[in-house]
């Protein structure tokens, strides 16, 4: 396989970067912390306390598939700057660049994936 150029996968990954800050920021309510946005948040709902709790549930949800999104697309970042960018992390074969592109967070190959996704179903 060729040289990958990694910079147009490094530039749409700090761009899917930035907007999960964003909507983590949106979500949490600005500048102030979790919880303080929680409080406020839920304090002033007219809701039943199931349905404030459902609420509260989807936005803690919201917030930790976020969180998680972002962890992967650092640990993309960081292969891109460790020079393995494009190698599946478990079987060390080339990931396709269309692949890549669609997915520049990708970490593994499409077999090592689909495994994966088996393995987590069983």
């Amino acid at each position: 396989m060729k040289h990958l150029d990694t910079s147009s996968f490094k530039a749409a990954l700090l761009a899917q970067r930035g907007s999960l800050l964003e909507q983590l920021t949106l979500l949490r309510g600005g500048t102030v912390g979790r919880a303080e946005a929680s409080t406020e948040h839920f304090a002033t709902r007219d809701d039943t306390p199931a349905a404030a709790n459902t609420a509260r549930d989807l936005e803690l949800a919201l917030d930790a598939h976020d969180t998680a999104e972002i962890a992967t697309v650092d640990a993309a970042l960081q292969r891109i700057a460790d020079g393995i960018y494009g190698e599946c992390i478990d079987c060390g074969a080339h990931i396709a660049e269309a692949r890549l592109r669609a997915a520049p967070e990708a970490a593994r190959c499409i077999p090592c994936q689909e495994k994966l996704e088996r393995t987590a179903q069983a």
